[in-house]
């Protein structure tokens, strides 16, 4: 028998927080931490104001990393005309930071997390509240499309490796399934339950999200993704960046790690294990190579045999895309998903080697003060 109280409602009643804001009406409130996002900011934003409200009011607080570019001009610009968008304040800069901000500043019973690099189909919102409830989880989420920043070669690439099950894995949040899931894109979430968990962990400048995910898992929460709606996001439009975002992807796993291990799963490690066994073998045979001995033969051929293997599904997968996208420019997959593979492995590995950063600047009891404050 279903229990005739919600996840949201028993964790409400845990953090003492209400169903409603002051008016007594259903609110929803999206939190979007942006920094230099003048380029996306303004698609994401009119992507929301377009959302389908039936049934409740949305506010839309958006949180700047004191950007540098016309970010703030353009949100302020769009707040004008619209007061359901807000304009907050981030000094530190970090994703972290700006989602506590936002927790404590919003008036909704339900938080969304949104980015800027993403636009969203007009009934995102809706409906992931209407499945939130259905399948009595606590975060809901729709699918990723992973599409292109724009229309030069490098970005299609970039987003092509981003989207494809071998170089993110098949349980990335953007080749998942619609099911329950570890974790979330783009959540609508019940804020209580985040107040219950004590917001988000500042120490994490990425994988805050992970981390998240994995504590309200941890008390028995359940999220879901759902089909039914869909999100665009655009990943970086260069090479250069996107191998760079995975060095500092993987870096930050490597805190995450120490910090809460439960918050990765297998394949945030795979690249790990695949860069340090290419990197003990590529040293083996080095260091025999004046010798020829049979260890040096052994290191050499299982090397070759792993990069062979790698580049060998890296084809499959880039001649899918071509036909795909019918372009020979999906060739350009096969080294990249191994530069990435290898970018993320490295930082990972570099990773272990830093300190693990101070304590969260709001503790747990001070965010949830002065989350009942609202």
């Amino acid at each position: 028998m279903r229990s005739s109280t919600t996840p949201c409602e028993a964790a409400e009643s845990r953090s003492e927080q209400g169903n409603t804001n002051a008016k007594g009406h259903l609110c929803v409130s999206v939190i979007m931490p942006v920094f230099n996002e003048g380029r996306f900011v303004e698609g994401a934003l009119k992507s929301l104001q377009t959302q389908s409200t039936h049934g409740f009011q949305l506010e839309i607080l958006v949180v700047d990393g004191m950007s540098e570019d016309d970010t703030r001009d353009c949100v302020g610009r769009l707040a004008a005309d619209d007061p359901r968008i807000k304009l907050l304040r981030n000094p530190s800069r970090h994703t972290p930071a700006a989602l506590n901000i936002g927790l404590r500043a919003a008036a909704g019973q339900y938080v969304c997390i949104m980015g800027a690099h993403a636009s969203y189909d007009a009934d995102y919102i809706s409906v992931c509240l209407q499945e939130l409830l259905a399948h009595e989880a606590i975060g809901c989420s729709g699918r990723i499309i992973t599409t292109p920043a724009d229309s030069s070669r490098q970005a299609r690439l970039v987003a092509w490796a981003a989207g494809h099950p071998f170089a993110s894995s098949s349980r990335s949040v953007r080749t998942q399934r619609e099911g329950y899931a570890d974790t979330v894109p783009f959540p609508v979430f019940c804020k209580s339950a985040l107040l219950v968990v004590g917001g988000y962990d500042e120490r994490l400048v990425r994988n805050q999200d992970n981390d998240m995910n994995q504590r309200l898992r941890a008390l028995g929460y359940k999220l879901y993704v759902t089909a039914k709606t869909q999100c665009r996001y655009y990943p970086r439009p260069s090479v250069r960046s996107f191998l760079k975002h995975a060095f500092m992807s993987g870096r930050w796993n490597a805190v995450s790690l120490r910090a809460n291990p439960m918050s990765l799963g297998v394949r945030h490690l795979v690249p790990l294990v695949f860069v340090t066994v290419l990197l003990i073998l590529a040293g083996i045979a080095l260091g025999g190579l004046s010798s020829h001995s049979l260890l040096y033969r052994t290191a050499t051929l299982a090397l070759g045999a792993i990069l062979s293997s790698h580049l060998g599904i890296g084809s499959i997968a880039a001649a899918r895309v071509g036909l795909q996208q019918r372009t020979l420019a999906a060739l350009w997959l096969v080294p990249l998903i191994l530069a990435f593979h290898v970018s993320y492995g490295l930082g990972t590995l570099l990773g272990l080697m830093m300190p693990l950063p101070p304590a969260p600047s709001i503790p747990t009891q001070t965010l949830t003060d002065s989350l009942r404050s609202n």
